[in-house]
């Protein structure tokens, strides 16, 4: 099967990632991704799309680009998302080689991501590429 990469970074055009993201995240709504994306693109947001030999997007990294005082300039892969049909057939590989290849092009001295904690499948994955777990994630809703 071939797999093409895509880099959108306009909002319109990151709704095709929509049926992914949900996979990860199933209480966003399309209203409600639509905007955030929105506000998002406006920071520098892009997503990285791939998709299959009918253009059907199958996996979705956001990407990040900006500077923390602990890593200096660290690239952000966001949303990680591979279509449940389409996982353990290589596509998390393929999806992380190019965004450190990314990563590199733009300089950066890091590239990290979040994890859902009961998401262990995902960290045995990236320990394996090297990553390290660093942290917690820490969270606190406002409206809730």
């Amino acid at each position: 099967m071939k797999f093409t990469f895509h880099i959108v970074n306009d909002a319109a055009a990151m709704e095709e990632a929509y049926p992914l993201v949900i996979q990860l995240s199933p209480n966003v709504t399309l209203h409600d991704y639509t905007q955030y994306i929105a506000d998002m693109v406006k920071s520098g947001y892009f997503q990285v799309i791939i998709r299959n030999e009918e253009n059907k997007a199958v996996a979705v990294s956001g990407i990040w680009i900006a500077t923390k005082i602990y890593s200096g300039k660290y690239m952000e892969m966001d949303n990680v998302v591979v279509d449940s049909a389409y996982r353990s057939a290589g596509l998390g590989k393929l999806l992380y080689e190019y965004c450190l290849n990314l990563a590199k092009e733009n300089k950066c001295q890091v590239i990290m991501l979040d994890a859902y904690m009961e998401n262990e499948r995902a960290h045995a994955f990236y320990m394996e590429k090297g990553f390290i777990k660093r942290g917690y994630h820490f969270l606190k809703w406002l409206n809730k």
